[in-house]
């Protein structure tokens, strides 16, 4: 590939010449533009964007940040992203956080500070100063599948209560007399907003009691470990809501290992609608969010605020589908 010091060799400039031409940080004559762009063309030369964006210009670059790149969750939702900032000129930049809110500062102020365009953050680690400090500083920023305020930025997240209300209600449906809730970390919100999803339908009936409720961190570990807690609390337990899919993988596989069968004498409800829930024996029910749209509704009203250099912040919350499958169907 050539270089910009070819560039200026064969137009017989200076580096800093053709860097201002590139990057349009200063005068040049119009003889010498047609000299540096016919050595362009002759080198087949392409500025790279990362250059341009240290010079101080603004790259055709996007970050999305995610706290937990190994749940399938994410990656599906980082492939949604990507296709459409191809499809509209933009690279990803994909940073995974681990939950970790100096992690996720550090990344941001470094990209800020390297002029990338804008931010797509998909994890409930920031402060609402945070949110705040970013829109002051002009970089665009949207939120998706978490908290936050849309004063300072455009919100983009499923219809969690509506979606655990379903799960409930499909596991009463389908027979189940004592359903126990296994939720997320209850500083995100999603997690937040599934457990009164569940309490909502669940407080209704004489079964209902707060030991249903067990603790777990939307990893696949912590299901396995929330059943062996519920069956010593209620052996008489029939139906199980996780409030995301990989909690229900890991609650399915620790009730296989305890000999019980999957539905016949426990049903199972996930929530997210990742691919894997294809995968596991019995295949999972759950509650599916629309991870595709949102991933492009995301990308596509960031480069709308990159582009037009703002532009109003809104919150979206976008309807949620049942998916049955046969862990809670026996038919």
């Amino acid at each position: 590939m050539a270089t910009i010091r070819e560039v200026a060799a064969l137009a017989g400039v200076s580096v800093a010449t053709v860097s201002r031409l590139i990057n349009r940080n200063g005068y040049v004559n119009k003889e010498t533009e047609r000299k540096i762009q016919q050595a362009i063309e002759e080198l087949n030369y392409h500025p790279s964007s990362i250059a341009r964006g240290l010079a101080g210009k603004r790259m055709d670059v996007v970050a999305l940040v995610v706290p937990d790149i190994s749940n399938p969750f994410f990656p599906e939702l980082a492939r949604a992203v990507e296709d459409l900032c191809l499809s509209r000129g933009y690279t990803l930049i994909l940073c995974n956080s681990d939950n970790d809110r100096e992690k996720e500062l550090a990344y941001m102020k470094s990209l800020h500070r390297n002029s990338v365009a804008g931010f797509i953050c998909a994890s409930d680690s920031l402060l609402q100063e945070d949110l705040q400090e970013l829109r002051q500083s002009g970089t665009p920023i949207v939120m998706l599948d978490r908290s936050g305020n849309a004063d300072d930025c455009s919100i983009i997240r499923a219809d969690n209560r509506k979606g655990a209300a379903l799960a409930v209600q499909h596991l009463l449906d389908k027979g189940c007399r004592k359903i126990a809730h296994i939720y997320g970390p209850q500083s995100i919100v999603t997690a937040r907003e599934r457990l009164e999803g569940y309490e909502q339908i669940a407080q209704q009936y004489a079964w209902y009691t707060p030991s249903l409720l067990i603790p777990g961190d939307f990893r696949m570990e912590s299901g396995i470990e929330a059943v062996q807690l519920l069956l010593e609390r209620h052996p008489d337990v029939d139906g199980i809501f996780a409030g995301n899919d990989m909690m229900a993988i890991g609650a399915l596989k620790g009730l296989i290992r305890q000999g019980i069968q999957v539905p016949e004498q426990i049903a199972l409800c996930g929530f997210d609608g990742i691919g894997m829930t294809r995968m596991t024996e019995p295949e999972l029910t759950t509650i599916a969010q629309p991870i595709g749209e949102m991933g492009r509704m995301a990308a596509e009203i960031l480069i709308g605020k990159i582009e037009s250099n703002g532009g109003e912040n809104r919150f979206y919350e976008l309807d949620v589908q049942l998916i049955e499958r046969s862990s809670t169907s026996s038919t």
